[in-house]
C-alpha cells in the first residue's frame, strides 16, 4: 500500500526579501494571471537540510545520519583519514584524485570535483577506508587514447583501472543512510546508477494574493565626518515583499524506506523531523535587515492510502484580497479550506487530515485540529503506522 504525507502551510511574513534572484529582487511568478511573490523550492529544502544540521547540535541525529553537499570531496577524504594513520595530507589527496577517477570523478580546479556532490557522512568514510586499505594498488594510469578521437579521458582511466578497487568504490556510493540525501535524492552526472531518486517533492511558495515589488530607499553616514560636512556617505535601495505563502510539499513513506534501506526507524524520526522543519525552518534572505520571523498560521498534514497527491495552490487561482478590517490569512485559510473539502467530495481519498489552526479559519469537515504542532506530527506518525 503507497502511504504519502503531504504538508500545506500558510505563512504570512511580514515586509522581507527572502529569496531574491540574480538583480537581487525578491523572486515571483506569475499566476492566476496576476503576479505572485515566490520563494523557491531549492530556497527551502535548503533551510530545512539547515535544520537537520541544528538537531545534530541537539543529539537528535548522529552526524553519520546526515549528508554534505560539496566540490571539496578529496580534502574531506583526508579529514575522514587524518585520525587513522600518519599518511601525509597531500598524499591522500593525490590518492583520492586517482580513485575517484576510476569512477569518472575528476578534479577540476583548486582539488574539487568539476560539480557538486550529494554524499552521505558514511559513503566519504568508506571511501576514505578504500583508499587507505587499497593505498599501494591506487596509482595514477596513462591514458592513451591514441588515434581514437571518440575515446573520453573519463572513461578511458575507468577502464585502466584494479578492478577489485574500482568496485569497492562503486560500492561505496549507496547512499550512506543519509536521511537528506534519502528525502531530497541526489544526481551524480557520471554514475548515473547511483542516482538517488528523492522520496520527497517541493513546490515552489507562492502568495495567495498579487503583490507588488517595493523600493527602501536607504543612505549611510560616515560616524568621523566632521560635524559640518553634511549628506550621506552611502545610499541605494532594496526591494522587498510582504505576501502570505502557500507552502506544500509531499513525501512517499516507501521509497523513503527504501532509500534509508529498510531501517523505517530512521525513516520516521527522519519524516517528523522534516515535518518540524518544514514549519520552522525559514529562508534566511536579508533578515538581518528585516526580522520577518513568523510562524506559520495554518498547518495542515495529511496521510492518505493508495491516493494521488494534491497541491492546493489552485485554491488561490483567483487572488485573494482583503478589504481594510479583514484578515488576508484567515481568507486565506478559508479558502484553502474550501478546495480542500470540496476536492475530497469530488475524488475522495483514504486518509485522514490534521490541522493546526492559528488562523481562526472555518475547517468545515477539513481535518482533525489540533492545539500544538507535536500534536499533529503525533498524530500523523500514528495514521501512517496504523
Amino acid at each position: 500500500m503507497k502511504t504519502l504525507i503531504e504538508i500545506h502551510i500558510l505563512q504570512n511574513f511580514a515586509p522581507s526579501n527572502l529569496n531574491r534572484d540574480d538583480t537581487g529582487a525578491p523572486k515571483d511568478a506569475f499566476f492566476g494571471g496576476t503576479r505572485r511573490a515566490r520563494v523557491s523550492s531549492q530556497c527551502n529544502k535548503r533551510a530545512v537540510r539547515q535544520f537537520f544540521d541544528e538537531k545534530v547540535r541537539q543529539g537528535v541525529f548522529s552526524v553519520d545520519e546526515l549528508a554534505v553537499r560539496t566540490k571539496r570531496v578529496y580534502q574531506a577524504i583526508v579529514d575522514a583519514l587524518k585520525d587513522k594513520d600518519k599518511r601525509d595530507p597531500k598524499d591522500v589527496c593525490a590518492k583520492a584524485e586517482i580513485a575517484l577517477s576510476y569512477v569518472k570523478l575528476n578534479v577540476a580546479d583548486g582539488d574539487k570535483t568539476q560539480y557538486l556532490l550529494f554524499l552521505g557522512h558514511r559513503e566519504i568514510a568508506a571511501l576514505a577506508t578504500v583508499i587507505d586499505e587499497c593505498w599501494d594498488q591506487i596509482v595514477a594510469v596513462e591514458v592513451d587514447v591514441g588515434d581514437k578521437p571518440k575515446v573520453k579521458p573519463k572513461k578511458a582511466a575507468a577502464k585502466s583501472a584494479p578492478k577489485e578497487v574500482q568496485a569497492r568504490i562503486e560500492a561505496a556510493f549507496n547512499g550512506g543512510k543519509a536521511v537528506d540525501v534519502a528525502l531530497f535524492g541526489r544526481m551524480l552526472a557520471d554514475m548515473p546508477e547511483k542516482n538517488q531518486n528523492a522520496a520527497c517533492q517541493v513546490a515552489h511558495a507562492i502568495s495567495t494574493h498579487a503583490v507588488e515589488r517595493e523600493f527602501d530607499f536607504y543612505t549611510a553616514v560616515d560616524d568621523l565626518k566632521p560635524e559640518d560636512t553634511a549628506g550621506a556617505d552611502m545610499m541605494g535601495t532594496v526591494e522587498f515583499n510582504s505576501a502570505c505563502y502557500y507552502r506544500y510539499a509531499v513525501v512517499d513513506w516507501a521509497k523513503l524506506i527504501e532509500n534509508l534501506q529498510g531501517d523505517e526507524e530512521l525513516a520516521a524520526k527522519g519524516l517528523r523531523t522534516f515535518l518540524q522543519g518544514f514549519v520552522m525552518a525559514e529562508p534566511t534572505g536579508k533578515q538581518n535587515s528585516f526580522a520577518a520571523h513568523n510562524p506559520p498560521e495554518l498547518v495542515a498534514v495529511t496521510v492518505c492510502h493508495d491516493s494521488a497527491p494534491r497541491n492546493l495552490a489552485n485554491a488561490f487561482e483567483t487572488a485573494i484580497r482583503a478589504k481594510a478590517d479583514e484578515s488576508l490569512t484567515c481568507k486565506s485559510a478559508n479558502a484553502l479550506v474550501m478546495k480542500g473539502v470540496a476536492l475530497e467530495k469530488a475524488y475522495p481519498r483514504n486518509g485522514q487530515t490534521f490541522v493546526l489552526n492559528l488562523a481562526d479559519a472555518e475547517i468545515n469537515g477539513f481535518g482533525k485540529v489540533n492545539h500544538t504542532l507535536d500534536e499533529v506530527l503525533d498524530d500523523a506518525l500514528k495514521a501512517i503506522k496504523g
